[in-house]
């Protein structure tokens, strides 16, 4: 039973893969509320209110994934976060469209005065003239960011028929001209544009973008607009240049501090705005709080997530691609730990066959995951796991084949140690599952499920026999067993499987047999 924590108001109906989950409690209260209960959590739901710190994130040691109903994580210690190999999600297209529309509701505001006409009539005045605006037809829309809202928005402005100018540095000409739209450098934008809206994340780099330095550059009596995050546009050098009248109007849905009480730009008449209001549609709300839900419950259900802050992001057709190697490469990685009873210090991987053209970090990062899992007593992830494998100065070796040894696809997994190494190979073949074909150079066959012995030994009569002899007197059910030899009257492996771990006791029993070279146990 997995506990998970909803710490912010979210409504039952976006919570709905949760809810119908069986295995999963979910309890909605606030941090303060459940301050005697947070080391029982094994995932955190936010929206903006709650801030997830280190200090918090301390005292939820069970925690494996925080999901962020909507786009920004400003709230989340993403760094921390990462160091405690917890995951990190968020809904990075649920309020899209909530967003761009709202932004071009902001724009048609500005552009004809209406939030000023609306409280002259409601004072009982009739000023026409005094608010005469300006059409947004033929105007030069300067877009900063051109992600999923600053594409919706360059769409709708085609509509409008403006002219766009696109200033994104990650924007390829293939994407610049299907939207139609002009890729230039920041420079190049701000003195073409009549307008201009901001709509990229808050980064170090991102911080105070638009000043007074370039915003002096744009057009006398240009209009801005910031339904992104606030401080991208630096509001004391907005305010300066709105009192010049170099920048016309602003419109504002966010703000460096939220709410924005005391800030000088609410007392300017030239300034409009809003209480960050572009994720507020019923429609948005529902769409991330159930995007973050799913993603949980795929999470928890061990599978790899889609929109992850802290690993590669994978899309839908790459998740359908990745899937079947995810869980083997982990079971790989444990294979490989516990039959090495010493420190590792290399982990090379090779992806074998047609079916790896795809980014296969994700399945890199799995397997070393699984590597250290068994070795530490904190939490190890995809997410931690090459931070982990660095500091202990473990060299991580991944490569791209299209030898396959024979089979479709083959994972091919090597981890050595300062005396010795071990090698497994590994396959998937649909509708039939997942197996490990090789281990030492040994041809086997077995499903990585369960729980397992490994023998090494030398192919004599009644070694197998005497195994199975021991086993039986103690009344330990053999479920399964494989063997494979290299060579006649060599060395050997059996692998066998139980329905339980195998006891301290039987396992001593067993390698005080003859002819046994080593023997390891294994649960995967």
């Amino acid at each position: 039973m997995y506990r998970i924590l909803v710490a912010d108001a979210i409504k039952p109906e976006g919570l709905e893969p949760l809810l119908q989950a069986s295995e999963i409690e979910l309890i909605q209260k606030k941090i303060e509320e459940a301050e005697e209960s947070l080391h029982e959590f094994d995932a955190l739901l936010v929206r903006s209110a709650t801030k997830v710190t280190e200090e918090l994130i301390e005292k939820m040691p069970n925690l494996k994934i925080i999901a962020r109903a909507g786009v920004g994580v400003d709230n989340i210690d993403v760094p921390a976060a990462t160091k405690h190999g917890i995951v990190v999600v968020n809904a990075p297209d649920g309020n899209t469209i909530s967003t761009a529309e709202h932004t071009f509701a902001m724009m048609a505001a500005l552009a004809r005065h209406i939030p000023q006409g609306h409280s002259s009539v409601k004072n009982g005045e009739w000023k026409r003239s005094a608010f005469t605006g300006t059409e947004l037809y033929g105007k030069k829309l300067g877009i900063v960011g051109m992600g999923r809202i600053g594409g919706e928005i360059a769409k709708r402005a085609k509509v409008f028929g403006m002219d766009v100018l696109v200033f994104d540095p990650f924007l390829t000409s293939d994407r610049a001209k299907k939207l139609n739209v002009t890729s230039l450098s920041l420079e190049e934008l701000l003195p073409l544009a009549d307008i201009i809206t901001v709509h990229t994340p808050l980064t170090s780099e991102t911080k105070g973008l638009l000043n007074k330095d370039n915003l002096r550059t744009c057009k006398k009596g240009v209009y801005l607009l910031n339904c992104a995050r606030g401080g991208i546009i630096d509001e004391d050098d907005l305010y300066e240049l709105l009192l010049e009248n170099h920048v016309a109007g602003a419109a504002l849905d966010v703000f460096v501090e939220e709410p924005p009480a005391g800030n000088k730009l609410l007392e300017l008449d030239s300034v409009i705005t809003t209480p960050h209001l572009g994720a507020s549609t019923k429609e948005a709300q529902f769409n991330v709080a159930t995007q973050v839900a799913q993603e949980v419950l795929v999470f928890l259900e061990g599978n790899p997530v889609a929109n992850s802050i802290n690993l590669p992001a994978i899309s839908k057709e790459q998740f359908e691609k990745v899937q079947p190697y995810y869980q083997l490469v982990k079971q790989m990685g444990s294979i490989g730990s516990q039959c090495m009873k010493e420190g590792i210090n290399e982990i090379s991987v090779t992806y074998g066959g047609e079916a790896f053209h795809f980014d296969t970090s994700i399945l890199t990062k799995s397997l070393i995951s699984g590597v250290f899992k068994t070795r530490l007593d904190g939490p190890v992830n995809e997410v931690n796991a090459l931070l982990i494998a660095k500091e202990r100065g473990v060299t991580i070796g991944e490569k791209i084949s299209t030898d396959a040894y024979g089979y479709a696809n083959c994972i091919s997994v090597t981890v050595k140690g300062d005396n010795r190494q071990l090698d497994i190979r590994g396959t998937h073949v649909e509708n039939y599952g997942s197996r490990i074909v090789s281990l030492n150079g040994f041809n086997i066959e077995f499903l990585p499920e369960g729980n397992f012995l490994y023998i090494q030994h030398t192919d004599q009569p009644g070694v197998i026999g005497n195994v199975g002899r021991i086993l039986g007197d103690d009344e330990v059910n053999i479920a399964t067993m494989q063997v494979g030899r290299k060579q006649a009257g060599g060395e050997a492996i059996m692998v066998l499987s139980f329905d339980k771990p195998l006891s301290d006791e039987m396992f001593e029993k067993l390698n005080e047999l003859p002819d046994i070279s080593f023997m390891y146990r294994m649960s995967l």
